[in-house]
């Protein structure tokens, strides 16, 4: 299953480490990266694949929220299909 892992707040050194290791410790493969930093704050989107995650879409959204609290960003987990109908209109 294709998801998009959103991840926004004030800039840090460590995110993309942080965050991309969490997913792998998962069994999680991102597929595409885009990251931006805009003055002092840091948004990136990640498309991933989930087909051979050890966790099910619900645990996995938990666990990135849990994530992003850990690291004083806002981590957010969308199922791709859905996250393409909002950026669609």
């Amino acid at each position: 299953m294709r998801a998009v892992v959103t991840v926004t707040g004030s800039d840090r050194r460590g995110i993309i480490a942080k965050v991309s290791n969490f997913l792998f410790e998962r069994n999680v493969n991102i597929e595409d990266i885009s990251q931006t930093v805009l003055g002092e704050q840091f948004a990136m989107i990640m498309m991933v694949d989930m087909g051979e995650s050890s966790r099910d879409f619900a645990a996995l959204a938990e666990e990135l929220e849990e994530k992003g609290k850990e690291i004083g960003m806002a981590v957010r987990l969308q199922h791709a299909a859905i996250f393409d109908a909002m950026h669609n209109v």
